[in-house]
């Protein structure tokens, strides 16, 4: 089985740990930096350096194609005509692109000769959807809690009787009242019957008898007044 070679591996270079991935390798990355860094014969004995210096030169290369972008229009304005300043960006987005692919491929070469392993990326496969309307443990909303929970004191609240509340007329509203209001009760219940229903009687009753008792006692002065006479 052959070594795995990452996306964005750089073509002409082999792969990782084979016997021609280091001589290919410093190949591309002379072709990569200025001709001039082939004069340096440090940079062929030492791969690593050399995709050091690759590394950061293309990343140079990147940022200097970013910031003439930005300023093409204004660094080119009157000296060009408008058209042939869009064609300038359009080349800006090409090369640029071109670019920052060049500089990751460094990227992974550098790593490779530093001795790092690539290996592939195992994605994870889709979870299978349960039963409509199933929903794991613990994932119910705090909403959900809040509302089961009013609502069951709600219940506790409605199942109490209602002469617990203030001014109710259970047994517990009774032992709330004062000892004054029960002695009152107790002397009513042991007052006669005659004065019980004297009490109850409405007030044209109460005054018609009044009126009769006032006359029976008149009458029974004047028949002591005539026995007196005689």
């Amino acid at each position: 089985m052959g070594a795995y070679i990452p996306p964005g591996w750089p073509a002409g270079v082999h792969p990782p740990g084979s016997d021609e991935f280091e001589s290919t390798a410093v190949g591309w990355l002379l072709d990569v930096v200025p001709p001039d860094y082939r004069l340096h014969g440090v940079l062929r004995r030492y791969p690593v350096a050399l995709a050091t210096m690759a590394r950061y030169h293309s990343k140079a290369c990147v940022e200097g194609a970013r910031q003439g972008y930005r300023t093409a229009r204004t660094d080119l304005a009157g000296a060009l005509p408008p058209h042939a300043i869009d064609t300038v960006l359009a080349a800006y987005r090409k090369e640029g692109a071109r670019l920052a692919a060049t500089a990751e491929a460094v990227d992974l070469v550098e790593r490779a000769l530093r001795g790092e392993v690539f290996t592939p990326t195992m994605s994870l496969p889709a979870a299978a959807p349960g039963p409509r309307g199933a929903e794991p443990r613990g994932a119910e909303p705090q909403s959900t809690e809040q509302h089961s929970a009013e609502q069951h004191s709600a219940e506790q609240h409605s199942a109490e009787p209602e002469s617990a509340a203030p001014g109710g007329t259970g047994p517990e509203a009774a032992e709330q009242r004062p000892a004054r209001t029960k002695a009152d009760q107790k002397a009513a219940t042991q007052r006669p019957a005659k004065a019980r229903a004297a009490e109850e009687r409405p007030p044209g009753a109460k005054a018609a008898g009044a009126k009769a008792a006032g006359a029976r006692r008149n009458s029974a002065g004047r028949g002591r007044s005539d026995l007196a006479r005689t």
